[in-house]
């Protein structure tokens, strides 16, 4: 039955890459159509109706290049160029591309992506350096299939590596994962093969596999992006698990908060039912499996495995204590696996191509990939999916373009809230599980956020700790408790009031926290806080004594004011865009800032036009002259 859907697949395919019509390749991810993906898709319908343009419009999932968004990739044969990649395609640039490429043959080289073009060569998307040095595994299909198409997927080898596996006993499939060296992508890299083995060799009328999806991490989105771009692969490694572990029930773990990819999941699984690749009897065997979604509620907690379960179970999201572990008494008493998404994802891969193939990528201990969501302080910021063992140095700013404005690098945050901040002499540092978690970081789910010069590492460590602190279950007291008294101090120390904070007392209330914490959330909340502490004791030592922020990012600690040999005479730009009237004019005409008014917002200072650039920032705020605000004359009587 494979063969009758992979044939059909190949003839759509075919009749797709036949059609001598050029193809508009457009990313529909949460990424893409928050940058206005939809108003380019509906102008490139209306310009090519309009002028009866012969084009077929291609949805299909995210690139990675979010920074670029919404992104389009022209394939025109006609033109004699390989398929072009648009970044920023407003309505009007689809527009003019619609009319002067499609219709005339002008690729615009202008306005390809980062305009790479020499001696008007234009290269091919795969040449780019973001892509080129990138090894994908599980992103390898994304942005090049529709999502919403299970015959885009099957076209491209989908689920061939399932129908492969229906033909081998299950001990082999768990041996190739085993072989693999494959661990877990949710964080905490446990062996996936040893997981799975533990599952198949306990007994139970019933087995349960579970994706987690519950992505909670600020400033992560990887999975929800695969589930948006290439939902079929993660049901393909759930079912490939199921067969090997022995199950008859999935279920899909998502957060409620991404219904885009809720949404595209609903109709990849209906997709599946209705090509008997899920349901009863799958491809005419006697393997039956289906799977479900539950939506979650957002809980971040809930991204422990414990807590997840309980969450389905219809209680409160809460961790309990280990063992019984989930592979043996997990989902309502029964066994159940737990993996990640990109976990699942990684899987129909090594089953078609072998442990061997996944060993040689990455590094002995960490083998395959690893697929970061970069953000913040970054010229180029989305998805990249490298091998296990590059370094932060490559990751940063080779791949992702470094830091943007010519600022210095000074941190890196790898692992989400509950990861470390690593400083400059880390950035040669090989990203892989064992190596990060030496450095006192964690490669946690993939989220990493880069920051530049500005930053201030207290304020970075309060805003991650008032994160994991609100995500509390409070079952622990030291969790509970203990967090909120960290975050106090830290807000104390934001706001200038830390004379008496002992730094010593900040460490050793983070281990207690971390020793007295019962799941991952606990002992790892205090990473951001122990790392910072020991990589930029510079930051504590200014707030605590000298009442300064080195980023000069505390508001409380900052000042702002004119100077008034660079005020340019008669220019109000800077009192008009005040929310507080805070701004004022002087005697001769210039402008000051009252600091009893002040909300410190840095408005005055991005509106000053820059030939001027006399709105000046100072941390302590006693380092602004004080300049008095001229005597109001008396309102008129109106009678």
């Amino acid at each position: 039955m494979y063969e009758d859907l992979k044939a059909e697949a190949a003839r759509r395919k075919k009749a797709f890459d036949e059609d001598p019509a050029p193809k508009v390749h457009i990313g529909m991810a949460t990424c893409g159509i928050a940058a206005g993906a939809l108003e380019t898709k509906a102008a490139f319908e209306q310009v090519l109706a309009e002028r009866g343009i012969s084009a077929r419009i291609h949805t299909v999932g995210c690139r990675g290049h979010c920074y670029a968004e919404p992104v389009v990739i022209i394939d025109h044969p006609d033109s004699g160029f390989p398929p072009i990649l648009y970044p920023e395609v407003t309505p009007g640039k689809a527009t003019m591309l619609a009319k002067l490429f499609l219709e005339q043959g002008d690729p615009r080289m202008e306005h390809i992506l980062g305009a790479m073009v020499e001696n008007e060569m234009i290269p091919s998307v795969m040449e780019f350096p973001r892509f080129n040095r990138e090894t994908r595994i599980v992103m390898e299909k994304c942005g090049l299939i529709d999502p919403e198409d299970i015959y885009d997927y099957i076209a491209a080898g989908g689920y061939g590596a399932f129908a492969n596996a229906l033909e081998n006993p299950p001990e082999l499939l768990i041996h190739i994962v085993k072989e693999s060296g494959l661990r877990g992508r949710g964080g905490a890299g446990f062996p996936t093969g040893k997981k799975w083995a533990a599952a198949r060799n306990t007994s139970g009328d019933e087995k349960i596999i579970i994706c987690n999806a519950d992505e909670g991490d600020p400033g992560a989105y990887m999975d929800r992006t695969l589930l948006e771009s290439n939902p079929h692969q993660v049901l393909e490694g759930m079912l490939i698990c199921a067969l090997a572990v022995g199950a008859s029930r999935g279920i899909l773990y998502v957060r409620a908060e991404y219904p885009l990819a809720v949404r595209i999941l609903r109709r990849a699984i209906e997709e599946a039912r209705k090509a008997r690749l899920l349901g009863k009897e799958i491809l005419g065997t006697s393997f039956s499996f289906d799977i479900e979604i539950f939506e979650g509620s957002g809980a971040f907690v809930c991204g422990e495995e414990t807590a997840l379960i309980r969450s389905i179970e219809g209680y409160r999201g809460m961790p309990r204590q280990r063992p019984p572990y989930p592979v043996t008494s997990g989902l309502y008493g029964k066994p159940t696996v737990i993996n990640n998404v990109k976990t699942f994802a990684n899987v129909p891969a090594i089953i078609e191509r072998g442990a061997g193939w996944f060993k040689g990528i990455g590094t002995e201990k960490s083998p395959g990939t690893a697929i970061f969501s970069i953000v913040g302080d970054v010229i180029h910021p989305g998805l990249v999916e490298i091998p296990m063992g590059v370094t932060l140095r490559t990751l940063i700013f080779d791949i992702c373009g470094g830091i943007p404005n010519k600022k210095k690098f000074k941190a890196v945050q790898i692992g989400g809230p509950s990861g470390g901040c690593l400083s400059e002499a880390f950035l040669d540092t090989p990203i892989d599980f064992d190596t990060l978690s030496q450095a006192g970081a964690m490669m946690g789910s993939g989220g990493m956020v880069v920051m530049d010069e500005d930053s201030c590492m207290v304020d970075v460590s309060r805003y991650f700790l008032d994160f994991t602190q609100k995500e509390s279950c409070g079952k622990c007291t030291f969790c509970r408790i203990g967090t909120y008294h960290l975050l106090v101090a830290l807000e104390q120390l934001t706001e200038g009031k830390g004379e008496t904070i002992d730094v010593g007392a900040l460490k050793a209330l983070s281990e207690d926290i971390q020793a007295g914490s019962l799941c991952g959330l606990g002992k790892t909340a205090p990473n951001p806080v122990l790392t910072s502490l020991k990589h930029f004791p510079e930051d504590y030592e200014a707030h605590i004594v000298e009442k300064r922020c080195p980023g000069m990012t505390c508001r409380p600690l900052i000042a702002y004011y004119i100077d008034l040999e660079k005020c340019a005479r008669g220019c109000d730009v800077c009192e008009g865009c005040c929310p507080v009237d805070a701004v004022f004019t002087t005697p001769n005409r210039k402008k000051g800032i009252d600091q009893s008014l002040c909300v410190k917002c840095g408005e005055c200072m991005t509106a000053c036009p820059p030939e001027y650039k006399a709105v000046i920032k100072v941390s302590p705020p006693h380092l602004a002259p004080v300049i008095e605000r001229p005597a109001q004359p008396p309102k008129r009587d109106a009678s």
